[in-house]
C-alpha cells in the first residue's frame, strides 16, 4: 500500500499524530495510513456507511475517492498511480470527516470494499422503474378550449427489484413521491397527488388556444434498501421517470340547440 501525496496542513498532520499515538507519522507516513486504511476492519463493526469501534482505537472508516464532496455519489474509486504502480484512491475519514488519502491497488481495494448507499444509489439509477400512464378526461384524444381537462395516473404503488452488489442479495425499493405534469403548451404542475378521475377533477388544465399537446407526467421516486434481509436504508438522492406523451387535439366548443 502507498500514500497518496502528503496529508493538508499541520492540523491534519497534528490529528493524526494524535490520534495514532506510536506512530511517527513525519518518519512513516505509510504505516499511519495502513493502520487507518485497515482500522475500520480490524478495530471496528461495519454497519453500512459507517464503522462502530468495539475496541479503544479510533474508528476509521473510507471510502472511494470521487473528487464530488461525499461518499454518497460515489461508486468506485478513481484512479491512481504512486511508485509506478497504478491502483485506487480512497478517502479516509474519521467521525465523517476526511483526514487524508491512500493509493491501494486494485486486489487491495476489493478486499476492503463493502455494500454501501453510493454503491446502492448507482443500482438504484441503473435499475428500469415504472413509467406513468398518463390517463386524459375527455377521452379519445380530444378536449376543449378553456374548459377543464382532467389528468391523472394509476401509478401509485411501491415497486421492488432485487440487484446482487458485491456478492450480496440487495432488495431496492422506490416509491413515487412527486408527479410533474407537463401538458404541452408550457405549463407544467409538480404534485404528491397521482390525481383523480372524473368527475373529482383534482388535476386539470384549460387550454386557452386551438391546437394540438403532447401532454405527459413523470415521476419522482424515493427509494430505499435492505441488505440480506436487514432493516431498511434510505437512498440519499431520489430518481425521475419520464413519462411517454400523449397527442391531444385542443378545439372549440361549439353551441348546440338541444330539443327537450
Amino acid at each position: 500500500m502507498r500514500p497518496l501525496g502528503r496529508w493538508a496542513g499541520v492540523a491534519a498532520i497534528a490529528l493524526a499524530g494524535a490520534l495514532l499515538p506510536g506512530a511517527a507519522f513525519a518518519d512513516d507516513a505509510q504505516a499511519d495510513l495502513e493502520h487507518i486504511f485497515y482500522s475500520a476492519q480490524q478495530d471496528g463493526e461495519s454497519s453500512g456507511n459507517q464503522t462502530v469501534a468495539t475496541s479503544g482505537a479510533p474508528a476509521y472508516d473510507y471510502g472511494p475517492t470521487c473528487g464530488l464532496g461525499g461518499r454518497a455519489v460515489c461508486y468506485e474509486g478513481s484512479p491512481c498511480v504512486d511508485d509506478g504502480v497504478e491502483g485506487l484512491s480512497y478517502d479516509v475519514f474519521l467521525a465523517g470527516e476526511k483526514v487524508g488519502e491512500v493509493c491501494v491497488t486494485e486486489q487491495e481495494a476489493v478486499e476492503q470494499e463493502q455494500v454501501t448507499p453510493g454503491r446502492v444509489l448507482r443500482a438504484f439509477r441503473s435499475l428500469e422503474w415504472p413509467q406513468s400512464d398518463l390517463v386524459i378526461q375527455p377521452p379519445d384524444g380530444q378536449t376543449l378550449v378553456n374548459l377543464p381537462t382532467n389528468f391523472f395516473t394509476d401509478n401509485t404503488s411501491a415497486t421492488r427489484q432485487t440487484a446482487r452488489l458485491l456478492g450480496q442479495e440487495v432488495l431496492i425499493e422506490a416509491v413515487p413521491a412527486t408527479y410533474t405534469w407537463r401538458f404541452g403548451d408550457g405549463a407544467s404542475q409538480a404534485t404528491a397527488s397521482p390525481g383523480t378521475a372524473f368527475p373529482a377533477l383534482e388535476i386539470t388544465h384549460q387550454y386557452a388556444d386551438v391546437g394540438t399537446f403532447a401532454p405527459s407526467v413523470d415521476t419522482t421516486y424515493t427509494g430505499r434498501y435492505r441488505l440480506n434481509g436487514g432493516p431498511w436504508i434510505a437512498i440519499p438522492e431520489s430518481l425521475t421517470v419520464a413519462g411517454a406523451s400523449q397527442d391531444l387535439e385542443a378545439i372549440p366548443a361549439r353551441p348546440t340547440l338541444v330539443d327537450y
